[in-house]
């Protein structure tokens, strides 16, 4: 049977057929869904019941605990967040998630940490997940002693060169009033005191 007029087989000229691969090959590809951002720069809200903290902003910011920038932060009566090589990780990543605000400055938010007891539950809500993580132990820190801030802002919280292998929190804040109190008035460039009081705890849950 022959052919229909439009099933005759045609030859492409070959001129035609490369300019036609060349727009396939150059035409702009569909625009990429945004990438989600890495959790350790994502904005995060800080919950302690016991103490009575409730949807504290958590800014991140590349540094390290209370230097200048972290300092501006907590200023604006929020708590910030170090990441990179001086400061931690995002929530519920593994390695220490390092949280840090004011006790006495700014309203201080933190103010009732140094009695936040052991078990107590800290949550922290970043990208439409919350974690929670349980308090497990208190360690202080000078700031007048490198060997204690490395302690501070270790993978694992007070064992600097130890490899994490689980998701850990520091919640920290000042000891100005018991500074004062031991006649302790020493400041560091940012008005820090030597002191600071560090929680940690360990991520036991995470919802959803």
């Amino acid at each position: 049977m022959p052919l229909r007029p439009f099933l005759t087989p045609r030859t492409v000229p070959a001129a035609l057929a490369g300019a036609a691969l060349a727009v396939l090959l150059t035409a702009p590809a569909a625009p990429a869904a945004p990438a989600e951002p890495a959790a350790h720069v994502r904005a995060a809200t800080l919950s302690i019941p016991a103490i009575g903290v409730s949807g504290l902003p958590v800014v991140p910011y590349p540094g390290s605990p209370d230097d200048a920038p972290g300092t501006r932060i907590q200023d604006q009566g929020v708590a910030a967040s170090p990441y990179g090589p001086g400061g931690g990780v995002g929530p519920g990543d593994v390695g220490n998630y390092i949280v840090t605000g004011h006790r006495v400055a700014a309203g201080g938010p933190l103010r009732a940490l140094p009695s936040l007891p052991p078990g107590a539950s800290v949550f922290v809500t970043a990208g439409g997940v919350t974690y929670e993580y349980t308090i497990t132990g208190t360690r202080t820190t000078s700031f007048r002693s490198q060997a204690s801030m490395d302690a501070q802002r270790a993978a694992v919280p007070g064992s600097p060169g130890a490899a994490p292998t689980r998701a850990m929190i520091t919640v920290t804040t000042c000891l100005t009033p018991e500074d004062d109190a031991a006649g302790n008035f020493w400041r560091d460039a940012q008005n820090n005191p030597e002191h600071r009081i560090d929680k940690i705890g360990v991520l036991t849950a995470t919802e959803p």
